[in-house]
């Protein structure tokens, strides 16, 4: 069996290698111009929303320390500590990691992202009638929008992520350094969340392993302040909650699916993308009802009455904002049309449609390249189900993005919500993976962050 797995980690691993090594190599070979970003004069680096540029900063000496000290200690504390432990010791390095990257830029790494023109925090700023926001909402969404159109960010998302930072605003965190520390704080919080989502569902021993590929993951460069993070933990929270509602039953587990409805609808209502994560909900309830589809006998009690009460309380919060006037059926054909006015029209889709996936690899890591053939070697063992079908979900989810042709470019930030339960691939490497793989990864993201300027 870890012979089987081993080859099929090879495998992944060396097509992940070369997939972006070509979306690296190809476009300045043959003097393409795929646009990764729309400021092109410092220079690009495809498929990264970024350019090349080495840098050394405050956060670098923290960050390689760290590194270190993780590829000594990291899976045998994972493996050994008591759970509520393990949790806490796995937040508290995440509380360094994130920032220690963000750092590196100085603190403009943790300012810089979202005092941006195009972010949320400057139009939340100005916001003092949330109503007349959602009224006008979809009005100013296009470009030729008679009074004036939003940036970028919100126009292109629903008004779910700006009312967050509204709120913050609101609460005395509005500015540019503490939103980011806001931002980063919660984004701690995503290894946490599909660990024990893992756990409820039955494999604590695959969450474990899974934890330092999660808190250490090369996405930390992306995750710290960026605003797709605080989507990543709502959608993972989320789903730790249907796995709680599936595990104590429909008598005390009713408000764990009412919260599950609501952070997955208030999801829907901060991405265009993320009704996807809908893909990976199904997942869910299938592993915590006893892996039994349809609605036979027995549905109600062994998980599946968890989907009615969450889909209320998701359609709940739509009509909400609906009843606000924003309409989210009606804003998404705007949306796209928007789109397509912008960048996304030169941007060649014979590129980005796997151009997208040596991006998203660059943001997860080349071992979820290995991962991913880990979990097939072992998608008939009953006892990795549970990680088997999470993966499936995932790779389903990204598929299903890439298709839509929505996001061309910049997935290494868009797709953040999918990275997480990616990498849980990575707990069904063979032993003689895990430290050499969990090695690769520091180094990936020590790289990215020291010898390119990400733009986020």
């Amino acid at each position: 069996m870890n012979s089987s797995a081993h080859r099929a980690a090879m495998v992944g691993l060396v097509v992940t290698v070369a997939l972006v090594g070509t979306a690296v190599v190809v476009p300045p070979l043959l003097d393409w111009q795929v646009w990764p970003r729309v400021h092109i004069e410092d220079g690009t680096f495809p498929p990264l929303h970024g350019f090349p540029q080495v840098k050394l900063g405050i956060g670098t000496i923290p960050a390689v320390l760290l590194a270190a000290a993780s590829v000594r200690w990291a899976d045998p504390v994972a493996m050994r500590l008591p759970w509520r432990r393990l949790l806490l010791v796995a937040y508290a390095v995440g509380l360094v990691w994130l920032p220690s990257l963000a750092l590196v830029d100085g603190a403009e790494g943790i300012s810089g992202v979202l005092g941006s023109p195009s972010e949320y925090l400057g139009t939340a700023r100005s916001v003092d009638d949330v109503g007349g926001l959602l009224r006008e909402y979809v009005a100013r969404i296009p470009y030729d929008a008679p009074d004036g159109n939003w940036p970028v960010h919100i126009a292109g998302h629903p008004p779910g992520m700006v009312l967050f930072f509204v709120l913050l605003v609101k609460l005395g965190l509005g500015g540019d350094l503490a939103a980011g520390l806001v931002v980063t704080v919660i984004a701690a919080t995503l290894p946490l969340a599909v660990m024990t989502t893992l756990r409820v569902l039955g494999s604590e021993h695959r969450a474990r392993a899974a934890a330092p590929y999660l808190v250490l993951t090369p996405s930390a460069v992306f995750l710290a302040v960026s605003a797709d993070a605080v989507m990543a933990v709502t959608a993972a929270w989320g789903m730790c909650c249907l796995a709680l509602g599936c595990r104590v039953g429909p008598r005390r587990g009713w408000p764990w699916a009412v919260v599950a409805g609501l952070l997955l609808g208030y999801l829907v209502m901060m991405s265009y993308g993320l009704p996807l994560v809908g893909v990976l909900a199904l997942a869910v309830l299938w592993l915590g009802s006893g892996r039994r589809w349809g609605w036979g006998r027995g549905w109600w009690v062994q998980g599946w009455w968890v989907l009615p009460v969450a889909a209320v309380s998701a359609l709940g919060v739509v009509l909400v904002f609906a009843a606000g006037g924003f309409v989210w059926w009606e804003a998404y054909p705007v949306l796209v049309d928007r789109y397509w006015d912008g960048l996304a029209s030169q941007r060649p889709g014979s590129y980005w449609t796997w151009g997208n996936l040596a991006a998203l690899a660059i943001s997860a890591g080349p071992l979820v390249g290995a991962g991913i053939g880990a979990t097939w070697a072992a998608r008939r063992r009953l006892d990795d189900r549970a990680v088997v079908v999470l993966v499936a979900a995932a790779l389903i989810m990204v598929v299903l993005a890439d298709a839509s042709q929505m996001s061309r470019a910049e997935v290494e930030r868009i797709w953040l919500p999918f990275i997480p339960w990616l990498t849980l691939g990575c707990a069904l490497l063979p032993e003689r993976w895990r430290r050499p793989g969990l090695a690769l990864q520091l180094a990936t993201v020590l790289l990215v962050e020291h010898l390119l300027h990400t733009s986020w």
